[in-house]
């Protein structure tokens, strides 16, 4: 206890010798920093607390990560890791000058931290000094920092490398989070053909295997062909790579990533990524001038014109003076460089009791049971973002100005106002294309990708996300025959079409028009935007009435014919968010927003949308596969006797290297092998969903028999999983397809047609290039993510996926609405009904909300009333 008691307050000085002889017991634990380690000092993996905060912020030396004070005792117990690099910012009022005033403004030597400097602190009139410390649990002994003569080489070598470590979110950061790349030596002489192809602005197709995404526009000729595929399921067959091969045309640009500020271009003959100086000539080219939307025919830019800037103005309610709020519910977030997309509608589904429940309520266990990295896991950043907005705790007023005074003459301590969601947006952006980038996003597609991962990492018996889930009842019928055919599908949001010709204003809009094109020839400011009123009920009417079916097949007349659909409701979910369509491309590829005024209610009544099944005098199309027709394509022939020898699993050589990855990752060997066995040989990856299926089996760590060639025929489909998850097709079935370049519900939907046979669903997928049943984009994007966990809408067994029916009454609670050109671009703001007031949260600033424009919103969140 003697020496505890020098030790605590780093206050008594010691022989080196004495360090030294302190720390060596925990030397084995101290490690270095090496190039990829993330190193986390700003910010707490549990709450938002960093250095700034009161507690300061604690770096276990060991796994870089760091904790506040009411944390790092939990990760002591869990790891038993004792040295902590202790860091904190201090901020004092400077020493008054011979004149009365502050110093003047220099260089703080004693700063070292790579912390954002408070917003509401004068930099003339404070001052900041960083204190590190080593800290040693269970007894807190301090060791103050530089202290370079009398500590071991390995503990200074370890503190100045963490110190001066970059900040793991710096592949977030603007203007660093992409590689630089360099422009492709063929962009400049590339060659044109004059062929008269020009490209429309959507309905893009493969020209070889009528893949409609990973699509690739070469530069020199105009064809669209599909990319390599993953094995993740997303991707395509490669056609793009063929013609590059066949003609040696070099560049291609990746159709959907075509912005004012560039595209995705891709250089065959250098293999990388490419930039392309000239890419707005090659696109004109072929009739796409997108890359003009940012100057318009006046010549003005977006930011120059008046209605535009009015669209922000009534959004954000400028103009008006609004009440700031505090407190729980009312923290605001920070824009960490277009992430407001991310803000609005984490304050949207933070709202809601049953995300509050599932998270902030499940808190501590939540945090007990987390990883020993908790910066990698979905439940523990939700949680954390939950609690951060929730709790108050970054949401607190200012203080009197007496009170400030009166700190202020010992040190300031610095009022959190707001949280930075760095650390959630980089884990939830993980490995997507989009999101982890620093562009600008479409809310809803962040808010189906969320859903997504809500539904991969369930917290507790009941998952939060249920609360958006209802079913849709699609009824198909043939306009020659008169029969019907009901399916039913998932679906998390009601996607409303604008209906323009509806508008309640066309004179006034004739009128704006005129005196907009005048002005525009002129060269004079616009006048006041006219913008379109469009009722709420022509909205409603235009979601429910029939859509053609493009490419139907009737199975009563055995051969194509005129289709159409209607969808109705089976089912009403508890939470109802209506997404309105506003955002569209026109014929010269410019991406338009609808700018429209739509009298959204406040109650919403869409019971009389209710699905009602098949109707007495109704007659079923008969379930009968279209017949089968192989495109003409020597790789087919390859595909499809590969598939057979796959199929009927004749004897493999097994691949040990694939095998060996997965046991290194703690996986029994024999499972291993059995995973590499019966997905083919196809790679680890595909082998590891094998074994995501079926390791709950008995047998699941069994050796691997291997049955005799004779028995292979008659038992290939046994031996892959005859039965699936829920009777849905095996798994190891699905990986084999998807492998090959197909698209998960693709396969799915093969297999059931054919009863789980391979080589028939081949050829059922060669048959339905564009399947007649068009599946729902959400669903699409979670089967491409959900590859190893394929029993995501299947967990209730027989009774399908979980949903909340109720009545279909409604009323809003809240809305996200966005400001800009397109969803490429702009700004996103979120409007909430909370303690019987609507409150705006912009960011940072959380207000009480004045004019709230509800007839302006993009999505729209319902609460079902009770009945």
């Amino acid at each position: 206890m003697q020496r505890a008691a020098l030790f605590r307050g780093g206050d008594a000085q010691m022989a080196a010798g004495d360090l030294g002889e302190l720390l060596v017991p925990y030397m084995p634990t101290i490690r270095v920093p090496k190039s990829g380690d993330r190193v986390y000092k700003t910010e707490c993996a549990f709450s938002y607390d960093s250095p700034d905060s009161e507690g300061g912020l604690y770096v276990c030396m060991n796994t870089f990560l760091g904790f506040g004070r009411e944390h790092i005792e939990r990760h002591y117990r869990k790891t038993g890791q004792c040295v902590y690099l202790h860091l904190k910012r201090h901020v004092a009022e400077k020493v008054p000058g011979a004149s009365g005033g502050a110093l003047p403004k220099r260089r703080n030597a004693k700063l070292f931290l790579d912390l954002e400097t408070s917003s509401d602190l004068n930099s003339d009139d404070f001052e900041y000094e960083d204190e590190a410390k080593l800290i040693i649990f269970p007894d807190h002994y301090e060791i103050s920092l530089p202290n370079i003569e009398e500590l071991p080489a390995l503990v200074t070598i370890a503190c100045d490398a963490l110190l001066s470590a970059k900040s793991p979110y710096r592949k977030q950061e603007p203007d660093s989070w992409e590689e630089e790349l360099q422009a492709s030596k063929h962009a400049k002489t590339l060659v044109q053909l004059d062929n008269g192809v020009r490209i429309p602005p959507s309905g893009w197709k493969c020209s070889k295997c009528d893949l409609r995404e990973n699509l690739w526009l070469n530069l020199t000729d105009g064809s669209v062909l599909c990319g390599k595929w993953f094995f993740d399921g997303s991707g395509g067959n490669g056609h793009a790579m063929e013609h590059y091969k066949e003609t040696g045309y070099p560049l291609a640009v990746k159709l959907g990533t075509i912005t004012p500020d560039g595209a995705d271009v891709y250089s065959f003959d250098e293999e990388e990524p490419v930039l392309d100086p000239h890419i707005a000539k090659h696109l004109a080219h072929f009739g796409i001038d997108m890359l003009q939307m940012q100057v318009t025919e006046n010549g003005l830019r977006d930011n120059d014109i008046k209605p535009r800037v009015s669209e922000w103005e009534v959004i954000q309610e400028a103009g008006v003076k609004l009440k700031p709020m505090y407190g729980p519910g009312y923290t605001g977030m920070k824009n960490l460089g277009n992430s407001c997309y991310l803000n609005a509608v984490m304050q949207a589904i933070f709202s809601i009791p049953e995300f509050q429940r599932a998270y902030v309520g499940n808190l501590p266990r939540i945090f007990d049971y987390s990883p020993l990295d908790p910066t990698q896991d979905f439940n523990t950043q939700m949680a954390k973002l939950g609690h951060g907005l929730l709790s108050g705790q970054y949401s607190k007023p200012p203080m009197k100005s007496e009170l400030i005074e009166q700190v202020m003459k010992e040190e300031h301590k610095p009022q959190h106002n707001g949280i930075s969601p760095r650390m959630f947006k980089a884990f939830i952006s993980k490995g997507h294309p989009e999101f982890s980038s620093n562009r600008q996003q479409d809310a809803q597609e962040f808010f189906l990708h969320l859903i997504n991962l809500v539904e991969r990492n369930p917290v507790g018996s009941e998952n939060p996300s249920d609360v958006f889930r209802f079913l849709v009842e699609e009824r198909t019928q043939c306009c020659q025959s008169r029969k019907v055919r009901y399916t039913e599908r998932v679906d998390y949001i009601m996607q409303l079409p604008v209906a323009m010709e509806a508008a309640t204003n066309k004179d006034e809009l004739i009128a704006y028009e005129l005196k907009r094109r005048e002005a525009e020839a002129a060269r004079r400011p616009l006048p006041e935007l006219v913008r379109a009123k469009i009722p709420f009920s022509a909205c409603l009417q235009a979601f429910s009435e029939p859509s053609n079916v493009e490419d139907f097949w009737s199975s009563a007349l055995q051969a194509k014919s005129a289709g159409v659909k209607t969808s109705r409701f089976a089912s009403f979910p508890e939470y109802l968010v209506v997404q309105i369509k506003k955002f569209t491309f026109g014929l010269d590829w410019i991406p338009k927003k609808l700018d429209v005024s739509i009298d959204m209610p406040d109650f919403l009544d869409i019971s009389h949308l209710r699905a009602r099944g098949l109707q007495p005098g109704e007659e079923e199309l008969p379930d009968i596969a279209p017949p089968i027709v192989i495109p003409d394509d020597p790789k087919v022939d390859e595909i499809r006797l590969l598939f057979f020898r796959r199929s009927f699993l004749v004897a493999l050589d097994i691949d040990e290297s694939s095998v060996m990855q997965l046991a290194e990752m703690g996986f029994p060997l024999e499972a291993c092998r059995k995973a590499v066995y019966y997905t083919g040989n196809l790679g680890a990856e595909v082998a590891f969903n094998w074994i995501i299926a079926h390791m709950e089996e008995p047998d699941f760590a069994e050796p691997l028999v291997i049955p005799a060639f004779g028995e292979v025929a008659s038992s290939g489909a046994a031996a892959l999983g005859a039965v699936g998850l829920d009777n849905q097709p095996p798994e190891e079935m699905v990986a084999i397809i998807i492998s090959m370049g197909f698209q998960r519900n693709l396969a799915i939907q093969a297999l059931k047609a054919t009863s789980n046979n391979l080589e028939r669903a081949l050829e059922w997928i060669f048959s339905h290039p564009d399947p007649e049943e068009e599946s729902d984009p959400a669903l699409d994007t979670m089967d491409m993510e959900n590859n190893a966990n394929a029993n995501i809408l299947a967990e209730t067994g027989s009774e399908g996926p979980r949903i909340k029916d109720g009545p279909g009454r409604y009323e809003l609670f809240g809305f996200i609405s966005h400001m800009g050109t397109s969803t490429m671009s702009g700004h996103y703001v979120c409007h909430l009904r909370k303690e019987g007031r609507w409150v705006i949260y912009n960011d940072l600033r959380v207000c009480a909300s004045e004019r709230p424009p509800k007839d302006l919103g993009y999505i729209y969140f319902y609460h079902r009333i009770p009945s």
